[in-house]
C-alpha cells in the first residue's frame, strides 16, 4: 500500500475525485468528515448509550459520546504525531501532494469519533442479545431461508458493520451516507472483512468483521480506491488501512485508562490502586508533590490518567514507526499495543477493571435487562414486519407497523433486507428509548 493512495480526499457517493485544490480553504479535506459524524443524529444518540455502566446517574461516567469524543482526541494526537514522522520519512507526500501532518490527525480523529456509531443500545450486551435472538432464539427460524453469510451477519451482529452501514448508507435521497472521505472510511475499519469465514487467522484483522453483505460492495469500492492489500481470493478480505491502528490505538488506550479511572470514581476500585497500577506507566513523568498537592480523590486520579494517556500515545506513535513498512504492506499482524514495553501492566488493569467494573452487580443486573427489552424488541418487530409482507398480519401487528419508520424496510422483497432494517432500526436506539418501546409493547406505560 502506499500513502498517497491512502489518503485519498474522494468522497463517498462522488463520481469524480475532489484535489485538495477545490476543498474549503477554511477547513482541511478531511475536517469535513468530523463534523459531518459530530451533526448526525447517530452521533448524538451516542449521549444516551451505555459506555461501561448502564444508565448511570452519576455526572461523571463516561457515555458513548463522551468515551468517543476523548477517543477522538486522542486519536487527532496520535495521527498528527505519525504524520509529523511519516513527512519527515516520506517528505514529497508534503512537496509534492501537500499533506500536512495535521491531514493525519483530522483522518484519524474523524474515525475514531465514529468508531462507535454503530454499537447498539446496552454496551456489548446489546450486540450480544441481537445476535442470541437469532442464533438461539425466535430468529433462528429464519435461518434456512437465508444465505450462511446472511445468517451469520445477524448471528454476530456486529458494530464496526453496522457503523460502516451509517456511514455509507443512502438515506433520504442523499446519496453516500454521510459522505466521508474514502480515507477516514477505511481508518474506520478495523475489521476489513466478512462475517465468515470467522476468524480465519489469528491476524488482528480477522478478529472480528467490517461490513454485512449488505455493503459489501461499498467495502469493496473503498478498498480499491484506497489500494488496500487483499488477504484472501476465496472471500472478501483485506489488510487495513494503516491509520486504522491508529483508531485502534486510541480506543484501546481510553478504555484501559478511562474506565479504570470511572471504577476507582464510582468506588469500585480503591484509590489506592491507582497509584500503584498507574505508577507503573508514569514512574518518569509522575511528580509526586504535584500529586498530593490536589485535595480530592477525582482530581488526583485525574492528574495519574492525563500522565498515563500520554505515556501510551507516545508509545503507540513509536511501535508505528518502528513496523511502517510491515503495517504498509499487511503483515503487520496485531494491535500496536499488543507490542507495547507496558503491555503487562496494561492487562494488569484491565484484569482489575474486568473484576471490579465490568462484572460488578450493577453492570451484570442492567445487562440482563437489556437482553429481555431487545429480544422483546426484535421478536415484537421481526413478526409483525413478516407478517405483514406475508399478508397474515394481525391488527396488532399493522399497529406495530404504523409506529415503526420508513427505514424498516417491511415491504422488501429480501428476507434479509427486512430482517436487517428491523436490527439497524433497533440498534440506532438510545437506552432509554429502547426501554420506553419495550414499555409500551408491554403495556407498562404510554
Amino acid at each position: 500500500m502506499n500513502w498517497e493512495q491512502l489518503l485519498s480526499l474522494k468522497r463517498f457517493g462522488d463520481t469524480n475525485k475532489r484535489i485538495r485544490k477545490e476543498q474549503d480553504e477554511t477547513r482541511l479535506g478531511f475536517e469535513v468528515d468530523y463534523d459531518r459524524v459530530i451533526f448526525s443524529s447517530e452521533f448524538r444518540s451516542l449521549q444516551d448509550k451505555t459506555q461501561v455502566i448502564p444508565l448511570s446517574k452519576t455526572d461523571f461516567v463516561h457515555t458513548r459520546l463522551t468515551h468517543s469524543l476523548e477517543v477522538s482526541v486522542v486519536g487527532r494526537s496520535l495521527g498528527r504525531l505519525v504524520g509529523k514522522k511519516l513527512l519527515e520519512k516520506h517528505p514529497h507526500l508534503q512537496s509534492v501532494y501537500g499533506y500536512q501532518a495535521n491531514d493525519f490527525g483530522a483522518i484519524v480523529a474523524a474515525a475514531a469519533l465514529a468508531h462507535d456509531i454503530g454499537n447498539p443500545p446496552f454496551g456489548h450486551s446489546g450486540e450480544k442479545s441481537i445476535g442470541e435472538f437469532f442464533k438461539t432464539g425466535a430468529g433462528k427460524a429464519f435461518k434456512s431461508k437465508l444465505t450462511d453469510k446472511e445468517y451469520q451477519d445477524l448471528c454476530d451482529f456486529e458494530g464496526n458493520a453496522n457503523g460502516f452501514k451509517i456511514l455509507t448508507e443512502d438515506r433520504a435521497g442523499r446519496i453516500g451516507g454521510l459522505r466521508l472521505s474514502y480515507a477516514t472510511l477505511g481508518a474506520f475499519t478495523k475489521y476489513p472483512k466478512e462475517s465468515l469465514p470467522k476468524k480465519p487467522t489469528k491476524h488482528i484483522a480477522d478478529k472480528k468483521y467490517g461490513f454485512f453483505q449488505s455493503e459489501k460492495e461499498a467495502f469493496k469500492d473503498v478498498a480499491n480506491e484506497l489500494g488496500l492489500v487483499k488477504r484472501n481470493d476465496n472471500h472478501i478480505s483485506y489488510a487495513r488501512h494503516p491509520l486504522a491502528f491508529l483508531v485502534e490505538a486510541a480506543d484501546d488506550i481510553c478504555y484501559t485508562i478511562i474506565d479504570f479511572e470511572d471504577g476507582i470514581n464510582l468506588g469500585l476500585i480503591q484509590e489506592e490502586f491507582a497509584l500503584e497500577y498507574l505508577s507503573k506507566l508514569i514512574r518518569h513523568s509522575i511528580k509526586t508533590e504535584n500529586y498530593y498537592a490536589l485535595s480530592t480523590k477525582q482530581d488526583r486520579v485525574s492528574y495519574l490518567r492525563a500522565l498515563a494517556i500520554g505515556t501510551l500515545i507516545n508509545e503507540a506513535v513509536d511501535i508505528f514507526m518502528q513496523h511502517e513498512d510491515a503495517i504498509l504492506s499487511g503483515d503487520f499482524n496485531c494491535a500496536l499495543l499488543d507490542k507495547s514495553k507496558y503491555e503487562a501492566q496494561i492487562n494488569d488493569i484491565i484484569k482489575i477493571s474486568i473484576e471490579n467494573i465490568y462484572q460488578s452487580t450493577e453492570v451484570i443486573d442492567k445487562e440482563i435487562a437489556g437482553y429481555g427489552v431487545i429480544n422483546t424488541l426484535l421478536s415484537t418487530y421481526t413478526q409483525a414486519v413478516n407478517n405483514c409482507f406475508n399478508n397474515t398480519a394481525s391488527n396488532y401487528d399493522k399497529l406495530i407497523l404504523k409506529g415503526l419508520p420508513k427505514t424498516v424496510k417491511a415491504n422488501d422483497t429480501s428476507l434479509y433486507n427486512r430482517l436487517s432494517s428491523v436490527c439497524y432500526y433497533v440498534s440506532l436506539l438510545s437506552d432509554s428509548k429502547a426501554i420506553s418501546d419495550y414499555k409500551k409493547i408491554k403495556g407498562i406505560s404510554f
